[in-house]
């Protein structure tokens, strides 16, 4: 492997923002595949435009080998409206080098199959990029880097608005590229797909490791395990120096300065807490009996059918996952439910409690003069959080803006940042629908865990349009696919049974009708609110599972470490018995309860 570019102690800041990165040395080499992770804020982007030599450090050095191609994705992209797919790709609208004459690039296998992957054909290259949506203009601006080579690919935030196919085509054609690879992404299944190191930026340095996104995760705990040990270590120095300097009558005392010294030393040696944010259940408002109720719905964006006849039940406590291609209609089936727009034809009904609360792609909607606490005061300037009522300030702090960000205008946030300002608003709103459009957009990955939490707990209705696999297992219970033919399909089988439909695969499941997706029929004898029951049952029942499965871990762990403590080793496999009993049962009635509900 050849070095390509060196960070030799650099340094980069922004007025009033402070320093970002600090005396930061980092090289890359030619067959390097590196994910880029940190907090919102942290300076991943700044890291990009550094390597990409798009701005200058404060201090120190970067250097890349002669004639190194870079081709660089930005996270904000702008495009002209009035040009085409094909000025775009192929020719000079945005890249400053051309595909060159269309028989050229026409006869490349590989250029073909590049826009055959990202949806080109399907766009066609004479449409104007003003009308498409955030996903479609993605696509065409990855399609522009893609085909041209080049030594190293930058890419920011590079599947933000992508749908699952396009994510999942992505990964595997970056897989088999040759070259560097530097990414920047929340998408934690598409790093540990891609990427073979990880660095983190944090606290104004950026750390390497080996490995994926799993790996990084399992690197950083160990990093924090050692990190409390330590920190256990300095807090009992501390309790002893200062019961040193306190004993004795203070009045006639008069201690060694060395000792203060010392006592001062671990005082001083306390690290600045991390920008994390820690999200609680708020406050939601009552919600009913009913929820929506379509039937034979037509809905239209401009002259585009999105939906057909269809007839859908959404309930109170329902977790639901929308999937499909870029301008299938999941934002206008969103708008709609959110009565931003009413449908063209059938009944449309929404529940008389229904508040809901819709999470944009877009971010216009933020108030850019006003400043973070002024922007959460607009909304409310008290919330209930939990048992006790919090101040806008308080609940911003709780979403990660510390005292320092609080007067920031919402200008000058990180988009990562905007984007948990846009959920800190709806929430303190009180809503007790949540429609979220793409919401994990921007968002690192440790905020990401946060908004799982949350939306774990969530006892409202849950409806999200998103690409990422790990929010969708893990937050909704039931996917619908709309396939661009104005169906909503019900696809018990999931993300894979999504991929395999769009795919064209016909050995996938077949469709089932939309009026008969769970919240119909589900199982013999059961009514709509039976089976509705039945199946947050069985989600219920799958999440015990999974802490029966962590608790067995962590005995079998706690065995090995106490081998020889015989009594402490009776005592825990007494424990496992009892846990791995209580799992048998639960994994029975999950299968009882399957059974009776065949379309889950």
């Amino acid at each position: 492997m050849a070095n390509i570019v060196n960070l030799d102690r650099v340094s980069k800041g922004y007025g009033a923002a402070g320093p970002l990165l600090t005396d930061v040395s980092l090289g890359l080499d030619d067959a390097d595949r590196i994910g880029v992770v940190g907090l919102n804020g942290a300076g991943k982007s700044t890291l990009l435009r550094l390597l990409t030599k798009q701005e200058d450090p404060d201090d120190g050095r970067v250097t890349h080998r002669r004639d190194l191609r870079v081709a660089w994705l930005p996270q904000n992209l702008t495009l002209a409206p009035d040009a085409t797919v094909r000025d775009v790709v192929l020719g000079t609208a945005w890249l400053a080098e051309s595909m060159g004459a269309e028989h050229e690039w026409a006869g490349d296998a590989g250029v073909r199959a590049i826009l055959g992957g990202l949806g080109m054909p399907h766009l066609g290259l004479d449409q104007p990029v003003g009308p498409m949506s955030g996903g479609e203009r993605r696509r065409v601006a990855l399609a522009a880097l893609l085909v041209r080579e080049s030594d190293l690919l930058i890419l920011d935030e590079p599947t933000n608005h992508l749908d699952v196919g396009g994510v999942d085509w992505l990964a595997k054609y970056l897989a088999g590229r040759r070259g560097a690879l530097v990414v920047v992404t929340h998408d934690r299944w598409f790093l540990d797909a891609v990427c073979s190191a990880t660095w983190e930026v944090a606290d104004q340095t950026v750390r390497a490791y080996e490995g994926g996104f799993a790996a990084w995760t399992l690197a950083r705990v160990e990093r924090e395990r050692v990190a409390a040990a330590t920190e256990a270590r300095r807090q009992n120095l501390l309790r002893k120096e200062i019961a040193w300097l306190r004993r004795g009558p203070p009045a006639r005392t008069s201690k060694p300065q060395f000792r203060i010294d010392a006592a001062n030393a671990l005082i001083a040696d306390v690290p600045p807490p991390r920008d994390t944010m820690s999200l609680q259940r708020l406050a939601t408002a009552r919600l009913g009996k009913q929820v929506y109720d379509l039937a034979d719905v037509t809905l239209h964006a401009g002259p585009k059918e999105i939906l057909r006849d269809t007839t859908w039940q959404v309930g109170p406590g329902d977790r639901i996952a929308i999937l499909g291609r870029n301008g299938a209609g999941k934002t206008t089936l969103l708008r709609m439910l959110a009565g931003v727009t009413r449908p063209d034809g059938g009944r449309f009904h929404t529940g008389s409690t229904v508040k809901p609360a819709f999470l944009s792609q877009e971010l216009a909607e933020l108030p850019g003069h006003l400043r973070v606490l002024e922007a959460v005061e607009e909304i409310a300037r008290r919330v209930q959080l939990g048992d006790r009522e919090v101040s806008a300030a308080q609940l911003a702090e709780v979403f990660g803006f510390d005292d320092r960000r609080l007067w920031t205008p919402v200008s000058d946030l990180s988009g990562g940042e905007r984007r948990r300002l846009q959920m800190l608003r709806l929430l303190a709103g009180e809503p007790n629908v949540l429609l979220f459009d793409e919401p994990t957009n921007d968002l690192d990955t440790d905020t990401l865990a946060a908004l799982e939490d949350l939306l774990d707990s969530w006892p409202g209705t849950i409806i999200v349009a998103s690409h990422d696999r790990y929010l969708i297992e893990r937050v909704t219970e039931s996917v619908y696919g709309m396939f661009g033919d104005g169906r909503l399909v019900h696809l018990p089988g999931g993300v894979d049974e999504y991929l395999a439909r769009a795919a064209g695969d016909p050995g996938a499941a077949p469709a089932e009708p939309t009026g008969a997706a769970p919240s119909k029929t589900s199982g013999a004898g059961m009514s709509a609110a039976e089976a509705r029951q039945a199946r947050k049952e069985l989600s219920r029942l799958e999440r015990q599972i999974g802490k029966l499965d962590q608790k067995e871990a962590g005995l079998l762990d706690q065995l090995a470490t106490h081998a020889t403590d015989y009594a402490k080793v009776a005592e825990l496999d007494a424990q496992l018995k009892e846990v791995r009993a209580e799992r048998e049962q639960t994994e029975e009635a999950w299968l009882v309860l399957a059974d009776e509900i065949p379309a889950v």
